[in-house]
C-alpha cells in the first residue's frame, strides 16, 4: 500500500485501533471519525492520532484529503449515508473494510486466525501472549485490550507471524488467508446479517476453505458446519477432554485452574491458567495448539501460560475475595453467557451469583430472547437493564421485558435502568457480582468496585 495517510471511519472501534497504532508506528499520518468520544480514543489522540466526533466531512484533516496518498479504512456498522463516506466515495478515495486491510497482512505473514461465535478475543490474546513470550514472537491485532500489555495490538519486526482476531460479523472474516486458524464455537449469531442459522454456518464452512495449503485447521468438536479444506491442510480438533487436543488430570480449586496437555505435537504436564477460569481451559487448550504449530517450545508455553493476565471485560475481575467478586465479562451471545456462568458456578462453588445484564442490539434480543432467558436463569439473580442500541434503531415490541418475563419464576430479579445501579449496588447484598453485556454498562465498573470496597471496610 503506497499510501503517507489512513483516514478511519469508526476510529474509536476496539479492532479498528489496533489497526490506527500499526499504521502510526510506521511513520504515517492517522486521522479518522468516530460517534462518540470514549477512554480509548483519548489514548489514540494521546498517541498522535486525530480524531473528532462530528460527521463533517470539512473536518476531515489536509493530508487526508489527497485520494492520491490517502487510504480510508471503514467499519461495517458506519451507516451508507454517512456524509464523510459518501465525501471519499465521490472525490475517488480507496476505501477498504478493516477486514481486507488485515487480510493483506495475512498474505504477507503467516496469519494465526482465531474465529468463533465467541471465545476468540480470549483465545487470540492468549495466542499472541505465547508467541510474544516465545523465540518465536508475533505481530497481532486483537479484539480487546489484553492485561499484560495494555493494548490490543503487538508489533515484532522480525516475526513471520500475525496473529489475528477472526470476526464473523459482515463476513469480514472471508477476506483473511489464514497460515492456521482456531475456530473456537459456531452458535448462531448477527441474523440480522446472516438471515438464517444455515446462512452463518455456511460462512464458517466458507472461512474453511481459504485456510493457505500446507496451514491448519483445529477446530473445536461438534461444530455443526461442513469444512471444506484444500489439499495439504492438516486437520485436529480440540475439546476438553476429547479430541487431537485436549485435557487430562483437571485440577481446579483454591482458585487455581492445572491440567495435562494431551497433543499430536508434544505433550505438556501441569498447565496453570493466569487467568483461573473453567472456559480457559478450552481457550488455553486451542491457544496451545496455534503456538505449537508456530513452534513455541514447551517450556516457553506453560510460563506463558501461568503469566497470561487476561483481557479486559472478558472474566476481568475488579474484586476477589472470601467475601465479595466483583468483575465484569463480555459475554452477550446466550450460549457466551451460559458458559461464563456455568464457570463462574464451577470455580466459585456454593456461592451466591448475580449478574448485571445489558441486551446488545435489538435484533439479538429479538432473534433470541428465550435462550437469553434460558441461560441467565441459571444464576440466583438477575438485574436486567435496557437493551443496548449499538448501531441500531428500536424494533417495536422488542425490550428488555421479553427476556424477563421467561426467566425461572422462582429466582430473584428486577428491571432497572442504567442510572439505578450505583444505588442498587448501595443498598444490595451481594456475595459473586458480575457485568454481563457487550454494552456501556461496563463503564460503571469503577463506579460500583468504590463502593463494594466501601461497604466492605465498614463491614469489617
Amino acid at each position: 500500500m503506497n499510501f503517507n495517510a489512513v483516514y478511519f471511519l469508526g476510529a474509536g472501534g476496539i479492532g479498528m485501533s489496533a489497526l490506527e497504532r500499526y499504521f502510526r508506528q510506521h511513520g504515517l499520518f492517522v486521522a479518522g471519525y468516530d460517534r462518540t468520544p470514549s477512554t480509548l480514543t483519548d489514548t489514540l489522540e494521546a498517541e498522535g492520532i486525530e480524531i473528532h466526533f462530528e460527521d463533517n466531512p470539512e473536518l476531515i484533516p489536509a493530508p487526508c484529503r489527497d485520494p492520491k496518498q490517502t487510504l480510508v479504512v471503514y467499519t461495517p456498522a458506519i451507516p451508507a449515508d454517512h456524509q464523510e463516506m459518501a465525501w471519499f466515495r465521490k472525490n475517488g478515495f480507496e476505501l477498504h473494510k478493516r477486514a481486507q486491510v488485515l487480510g493483506t497482512l495475512t498474505q504477507s505473514m503467516k496469519g494465526l486466525c482465531v474465529a468463533g461465535t465467541h471465545g476468540k478475543t480470549s483465545t487470540s490474546a492468549m495466542t499472541a501472549h505465547l508467541l510474544h513470550q516465545s523465540k518465536v514472537g508475533c505481530n497481532a491485532f486483537l479484539g480487546g485490550i489484553t492485561k499484560n500489555y495494555g493494548t490490543n495490538y503487538l508489533l515484532s519486526p522480525t516475526s513471520e507471524y500475525v496473529v489475528i482476531e477472526a470476526d464473523e460479523f459482515d463476513r469480514s472474516f472471508h477476506y483473511l488467508r489464514p497460515y492456521a486458524t482456531a475456530i473456537t464455537s459456531a452458535d448462531a449469531d448477527h441474523l440480522d446479517i446472516y438471515g438464517t442459522e444455515e446462512a452463518y454456518l455456511e460462512s464458517f464452512a466458507h472461512y474453511t476453505s481459504l485456510i493457505q495449503p500446507g496451514g491448519a485447521l483445529v477446530v473445536h468438536r461438534g461444530l455443526r458446519f461442513e469444512e471444506r479444506l484444500q489439499p495439504g491442510v492438516r486437520r485436529y480438533d480440540y475439546s476438553r477432554t476429547e479430541g487431537d487436543f485436549h485435557a487430562e488430570r483437571i485440577r481446579i480449586g483454591g482458585g487455581r485452574i492445572v491440567f495435562d496437555l494431551v497433543s499430536p505435537l508434544g505433550n505438556i504436564a501441569d498447565i496453570e491458567l493466569g487467568v483461573p477460569v473453567s472456559i480457559n481451559i478450552d481457550n488455553g487448550i486451542a491457544a496451545c495448539a496455534l503456538a505449537q504449530l508456530a513452534g513455541v517450545s514447551a517450556e516457553e508455553i506453560r510460563a506463558a501460560m501461568l503469566s497470561f493476565g487476561g483481557v479486559d471485560r472478558r472474566f476481568d475481575f475488579k474484586i476477589k475475595n472470601d467475601r465479595c467478586v466483583f468483575l465484569s465479562d463480555y459475554a452477550h451471545h446466550p450460549a457466551e453467557i451460559r458458559q461464563s456462568i456455568l464457570s463462574l458456578r464451577e470455580v466459585f462453588d456454593g456461592r451466591k451469583i448475580t449478574a448485571i445484564f445489558q441486551p446488545h442490539l435489538y435484533t439479538r434480543t429479538r432473534d433470541f430472547y428465550s435462550d437469553f432467558a434460558d441461560s441467565l436463569s441459571l444464576l440466583d439473580e438477575v438485574i436486567l437493564l435496557d437493551i443496548y442500541p449499538a448501531r441500531e434503531l428500536p424494533i417495536e415490541g422488542v425490550t428488555s421485558q421479553l427476556i424477563f418475563d421467561r426467566l425461572r419464576p422462582d429466582m430473584t430479579k428486577r428491571m432497572a435502568h442504567l442510572s439505578e445501579l450505583p444505588q442498587i449496588i448501595s443498598e444490595g447484598d451481594f456475595d459473586v457480582l458480575v457485568i454481563l453485556g457487550a454494552g456501556d454498562a461496563d463503564t460503571f465498573c469503577p463506579q460500583l468496585t468504590d463502593i463494594l470496597l466501601k461497604k466492605q471496610e465498614a463491614n469489617a
